[in-house]
């Protein structure tokens, strides 16, 4: 059998430099890697497999820029202030506070692993008072057999529920980087010995358990790596051998979007203790999967709505906010495990396109359901246009629903906490970009500070400055995004006379002095996407940035605790001022329904772009703020408009009447628009038939 070259972890020197000076060595590389004889690197400990990169601890990277800002707005959004907001947070008779509580099962463990990591972050005193609540109880209430957390579910004790202990796993692994409190570690440890103790029978399962294993999974190698205890390590077994099977050929166990968010990557995490490289290749095939059934849309992720339905796989379906977070996190994971480019690559695309939009730019509500095409974000039930016979699936509202309301905040903490990763050869990777501080050590031990500068996805140019006490010798990677052809780098002003390679790493291997500095230049292009199994459909693109139809948006404030337009499933806590907490319809304002024009190469034709002051608030994803516009030339598509439940229309067939008149239309990044048209129909199509209707 052929091996995979995107699954080799072992890192191959694809261009090396002469060496410019006796300290400097330049290379691109596919993969990061040990040492320079290109051992198979590794961050794990011995006898684990992969690991070509590792996260640092929480708040050693610092975000700055528009990424701080989406910070503080969460701070001071729905995730930083839902304890007080949501009756599951609410202390009283809560099941993680005491042994005989009713409430708060999965709900406090979600929110409170986005929760801390954000509160690690920025530092801030009261928000890690608020965790210690939590962390000191959960610790404080684990059972003698090393159960944690609440007992059972619907009083099954013959089949544990491990399904929200695994969030709160992940929460306490955060708490312990920022704390180094060795309980973590201890309750960890005898919880693992007992999950050992259930019988393959009865366990896992349940709901969501079996499908989410691999989030159990990762915690038993964050711990072997913290630990090296190898009793640990038959769990790894168990719960792949335990759970649904995530190595089918040509299908997935289950569609339900998050599940496949968060389960897909099982056999690459499990890969960590087998070995085996086909359970790399079973993951990487998951994704593929996935998106060739569901996913030919823009911005990263696919259209199962809540269960991914044969024949609805318009750009219209939506992906649950849930889903978006799972996806980003599992796109970090495999970062490490692989150091594989391509999953920084998909990360930003879901970060910067799909999930700025699936929240409201205070970040007080979100939206359930969140589609590349949707004209309207309303209350109404729309089904069976979409998989939930539910009220309030599109509007914006601070009760979306109970587990994506708890479950966004991890989203932009956990993106900021890996714009920078260690590597196994003692140096750092830049993975994601922003603008940034990272504070850590290196090599053997030294300290380095590595200031990044730029306003990325919305520029081209990346730089950085590096402080450092002492000089000190390590090598430093640079990812190369997959559409920047023609990238160029510079060290202290002098060009590095090497090719970059798209979809590599450049490495410089030095010793780094004090203001050393680096310039990436990332260029970025307007280049498009047709959508075959979606009506040949075109998406726009520039660098990491979808484009989308610019539309009026018509924002209609309503009472968030109405039920005819939120869900059930939430509960406010009593005393709370609901009028602090609105929900909104928007609607457009504007025509939307227009077929993009494009030439025989699929480009769109008289396309150009402006740029626009930097916004002053320093947000830039809203459609009055982006700093980027772009212009294109369309035509209006009569008669696609709502279908029977007032949802947006499937795309229009080639056969459905163009407008004669061709308008100028503006397109800004998919991430600014809350309403949008991100898959466009083409407006001149080989063998139209202008007189003809769907």
């Amino acid at each position: 059998m052929k091996r995979n070259k995107r699954l080799s972890l072992v890192a191959l020197c694809m261009f090396a430099m002469t060496v410019t000076a006796q300290t400097t060595e330049i290379a691109v590389v596919d993969r990061p890697f040990v040492t320079t004889q290109h051992a198979s690197p590794t961050t794990y400990r011995t006898p684990l497999h992969g690991g070509c990169l590792k996260k640092l601890p929480v708040g050693q990277v610092q975000p700055r820029g528009f990424l701080r800002e989406i910070l503080n707005r969460q701070r001071a959004g729905l995730n930083g202030q839902l304890g007080t907001v949501s009756a599951w947070l609410d202390k009283n008779n809560n099941q993680w506070l005491s042994d005989t509580g009713d409430h708060g099962w999965e709900e406090v463990p979600y929110w409170l692993r986005g929760y801390s990591s954000l509160a690690y972050i920025l530092d801030d005193e009261a928000m890690k008072r608020e965790a210690q609540v939590w962390f000191d109880a959960v610790l404080q209430h684990v059972k003698p057999n090393g159960l944690l957390g609440p007992d059972a579910m619907d009083g099954d004790t013959q089949n544990p529920e491990l399904w929200a202990k695994m969030p709160m796993l992940w929460a306490l692994q955060t708490y312990y980087e920022h704390s180094g409190d060795e309980r973590v570690l201890t309750a960890m440890t005898n919880y693992f010995h007992w999950e050992l103790t259930i019988p393959d029978e009865h366990f896992l399962k349940g709901l969501w358990q079996a499908k989410r294993g691999s989030d159990n999974e990762w915690s038993v190698v964050w711990l072997f790596n913290q630990t090296g205890d190898e009793s640990i390590l038959p769990l790894i077994d168990k719960l792949h051998r335990c759970g649904v099977d995530w190595t089918m050929k040509n299908d997935l166990p289950n569609w339900h979007g998050v599940n496949v968010a968060q389960g897909f990557r099982e056999p690459a995490t499990y890969y960590i203790y087998s070995g085996d490289s086909l359970m790399l290749q079973a993951a990487y095939a998951n994704h593929q999967l996935m998106r060739q059934r569901y996913g030919q849309v823009p911005g990263g992720m696919y259209g199962a709505d809540e269960n991914a339905r044969q024949g609805y796989i318009d750009p219209r379906q939506g992906t649950e906010t849930c889903a978006v977070v799972e996806q980003m996190a599992s796109d970090e994971l495999l970062m490490g495990i692989t150091g594989d480019p391509f999953w920084a690559d998909h990360c930003e695309q879901v970060a910067f396109n799909t999930l700025p939009a699936a929240l409201m730019p205070d970040m007080r509500s979100l939206r359930y359901l969140t589609a590349p095409n949707m004209a309207v974000s309303d209350g109404r039930n729309h089904a069976p246009s979409i998989d939930n016979s539910l009220r309030g699936m599109l509007s914006m509202s601070p009760f979306s629903s109970r587990c994506c309301q708890h479950n966004h905040g991890m989203g932009w903490p956990y993106f900021a906490e890996h714009l920078v990763m260690g590597t196994a050869d003692g140096g750092l990777c830049t993975m994601l970009y922003s603008a940034s501080e990272t504070e850590t050590r290196v090599g053997s031990g030294q300290s380095v500070r590595i200031v990044e500068d730029t306003r990325y996805p919305f520029e081209e140019e990346v730089r950085f400055t590096l402080g450092l006490d002492q000089p000190a010798t390590f090598p430093l990677y640079l990812r190369i995004p997959a559409w920047a052809e023609g990238a160029t780098a510079t060290l202290n002003g002098s060009p590095l006379e090497v090719q970059l390679k798209a979809g590599a790493y450049l490495r410089i291997a030095r010793q780094w002095n004090d203001h050393d500095q680096l310039r990436l230049t990332l260029p970025m292009r307007i280049t498009t996407q047709q959508w075959q199994q979606n009506k040949g459909s075109i998406s726009v693109d520039y660098g990491p940035l979808t484009l989308s139809l610019r539309i009026d948006e018509r924002y209609v404030q309503r009472d968030s605790s109405d039920p005819a337009i939120v869900q059930d499933d939430s509960h406010w806590q009593a005393d709370v001022d609901k009028s602090l907490w609105p929900a909104y319809e928007i609607f457009a304002d504007s025509p939307w329904n227009y077929a993009l024009k494009v030439d025989d190469r699929q480009q769109p034709v008289d396309i150009s772009m402006t740029r626009r002051p930097w916004p002053a608030d320093d947000y830039p994803f809203t459609p009055d703020a982006v700093p980027l516009q772009f212009t294109a030339v369309g035509r209006r598509v009569p008669s696609w408009g709502w279908d029977d439940t007032g949802m947006t229309a499937q795309l229009p067939t080639r056969f459905a009447s163009r407008a004669a008149d061709e308008e100028s239309i503006t397109l800004v990044p998919m991430g600014a628009a809350r309403l949008r048209i991100t898959a466009f129909p083409q407006a001149d199509v080989s063998g139209f038939l202008p007189d003809c209707e769907d």
